[in-house]
């Protein structure tokens, strides 16, 4: 049995190892190719200006056509779109493991929409929530896309994986989780390096602090959302979990396109269909995807502790790509507050009964 246990072990290390580097990379290229759609159309709109400075008219019209595409909230729109694929998704995975035939996987799936009725929702109160669930969702990753559009890539990644606290402080206090001081002291950590990027470029750069504000922001929702779904709807099996997430893409799809197009006849966002960033768009969508399939099922395969770690290797990984190919330089209270949460991040991770392992090392 021993030994059973053992190759076990390392059967979850070695899937940890490669869950891990696969949420890192998936998190870094969406975030990277978001951010690109952003730097082109600054970049687009640059050249334009300069090739037709001489001509006032044909100046006129090339600051019109410069920015192509400058939207926030389509691109959101657009992104959660991808999370109705979650359902079916699991179902082809559980088809392809051959873990339930087809009969049973129907069975399976029934089931865990009728658990929901069990646990007392009605029809009406469970729409309910997910459309509440559903515009915070949209909300937190509007204001992490927005954020983009600000700051450099790295930045609203550190900010965004400051989530970590809030979902304990959030936990501490609605689900009445064990306290544990030292992850106080990580708050604490994650607070001052939020505090230093808000002003990393002085007070007088306004743009900055509302860009650090918006990714703290995101950050902050992300944790009401898993800490409210943990309170409404308890512990959830990996079907429940894919039929949510699949009926919050479609009510994102279905109840809200209204917005996107009111924004763009309105002219809040500009939208040239012709020349939509589509590309990057479908394979940040895909790679969001993937790592939220992974944030959620990985377990499965795992200890949740290498998906953690897969999010807080994602932030070096995105400084190298900063550094190397956006010419961005970290120092100062950019370089500070960004170890700073990196720091917070990993003494959130520590287990509650840290001391005793702390002990055996020593002893």
């Amino acid at each position: 049995m021993t030994k059973k246990k053992y190759q076990f072990e390392n059967f979850q290390s070695i899937w940890g190892v490669v869950i891990m580097c696969s949420v890192s990379a998936a998190w870094v290229g969406a975030t990277h190719l978001l951010k690109c759609t952003f730097r082109t159309v600054h970049h687009v709109a640059a050249v334009l200006v300069v090739q037709h400075v001489a001509d006032s008219s044909a100046a006129g019209s090339a600051n019109h056509s410069a920015y192509t595409y400058d939207a926030s909230f389509f691109s959101t729109w657009t992104m959660t779109a991808w999370t109705s694929l979650f359902l079916p998704l699991y179902a082809l995975c559980c088809a392809l493991s051959c873990r339930f035939s087809p009969r049973q996987l129907a069975a399976e799936l029934r089931d865990s929409v009728l658990a929901f009725r069990d646990k007392g929702f009605t029809l009406g109160t469970f729409i309910g929530r997910c459309c509440l669930f559903c515009l915070l969702w949209v909300g937190t990753n509007w204001m992490y896309m927005y954020a983009l559009s600000v700051l450099d890539a790295t930045d609203v990644m550190a900010l965004f994986a400051t989530n970590v606290s809030f979902v304990y402080l959030l936990s501490w206090v609605v689900l009445h989780d064990q306290f544990v001081g030292l992850r106080i002291v990580a708050v604490i950590l994650c607070n001052t390096g939020i505090a230093l990027l808000a002003y990393m470029d002085g007070i007088t750069r306004s743009p900055t602090l509302g860009g650090v504000v918006l990714a703290a922001a995101a950050s902050a929702g992300s944790a009401v959302y898993k800490v409210s779904f943990k309170r409404i709807f308890g512990e959830a099996t990996y079907g429940q979990v894919s039929f949510f997430f699949s009926l919050i893409g479609l009510l994102n799809v279905v109840l809200l396109w209204p917005i996107v197009l009111t924004l763009h006849f309105t002219g809040l966002e500009v939208i040239t269909w012709n020349r939509v960033p589509w590309i990057q768009l479908a394979v940040a969508g895909t790679l969001s995807l993937a790592a939220n399939l992974l944030g959620n099922f990985g377990p499965a395969l795992t200890y949740e502790v290498f998906i953690h770690l897969g999010l807080v290797l994602a932030i070096p990984v995105s400084a190298v790509l900063d550094v190397n190919l956006n010419g961005v330089v970290f120092e100062g209270m950019k370089l500070a507050g960004t170890i700073m949460i990196v720091n917070g991040f990993l003494l959130v991770l520590l287990p509650e009964n840290w001391p005793d392992y702390l002990t055996r090392l020593l002893r």
